[in-house]
């Protein structure tokens, strides 16, 4: 990913909002300077908005519209992405969940196609409605036709949260695979839970956890 901006799209529960936070923290570590938007006006539950705390002791800057975090309907997205890309080194879309969150991604299609932009589209094959390629194949289109964006690579995310095991992880290889070639882009790698230690995977630490477990 040789882009500034790192935009990361899925269905509704696929992880994305993990593998942006986990992206921001790797990024960060490397030295460079990140900001995060969080770019998700759809679901109140898990959202980038929602780890600060990781962000600050990072050095992570974080971006959300106005209303994150409230009961108010209806976000603000007052920020100038422009701006954000000439002043940071990596700039982290978390963006809502299925074509309704990437509506507001659409806004932004103009500025990010002159910047350049990694667009990654996060599957996970235990998901309802998205558990076959064809299916996953559907809502990508859907999410590329209302931000006016294509997406540039896969991510498989396959999990089944607390539950998952390795062979989980690597018997999802082959579905995000197909996924990968139904799109025509790359398959960038699979995610696997740091402690399950899951040869040719991408280790992740798990940021987020259902509320109804929060202390």
């Amino acid at each position: 990913m040789q882009n500034k901006a790192i935009i990361i799209t899925g269905h509704y529960g696929s992880g994305k909002t993990n593998i942006a936070v986990n992206l921001a923290v790797e990024h960060a570590e490397a030295g460079e300077k990140v900001c995060v938007i969080d770019l998700d006006i759809v679901n109140p539950y898990f959202r980038t908005a929602d780890f600060g705390d990781v962000f600050r002791a990072h050095g992570i800057e974080l971006v959300a519209p106005q209303f994150a975090n409230t009961n108010l309907d209806i976000p603000s997205l007052g920020f100038d992405m422009a701006a954000l890309l000439r002043g940071y080194d990596r700039v982290i879309v978390d963006v809502g969940g299925d074509d309704a969150g990437a509506i507001a991604l659409g806004q932004y299609s103009t500025i990010l196609k002159n910047f350049g932009y990694d667009m990654l589209y996060v599957v996970n094959s235990f998901r309802y409605l998205t558990s076959t390629p064809d299916e996953a194949l559907e809502l990508l289109r859907d999410i590329e036709l209302v931000s006016s964006l294509k997406a540039t690579a896969v991510v498989n995310n396959s999990n089944l949260g607390a539950e998952t095991t390795a062979e989980d992880v690597l018997g999802s290889v082959e579905y995000a695979e197909a996924c990968a070639r139904a799109a025509g882009v790359p398959m960038l790698f699979t995610a696997a839970k740091r402690e399950l230690s899951v040869d040719g995977t991408k280790p992740v630490d798990m940021y987020v956890r259902p509320y109804w477990l929060e202390d």
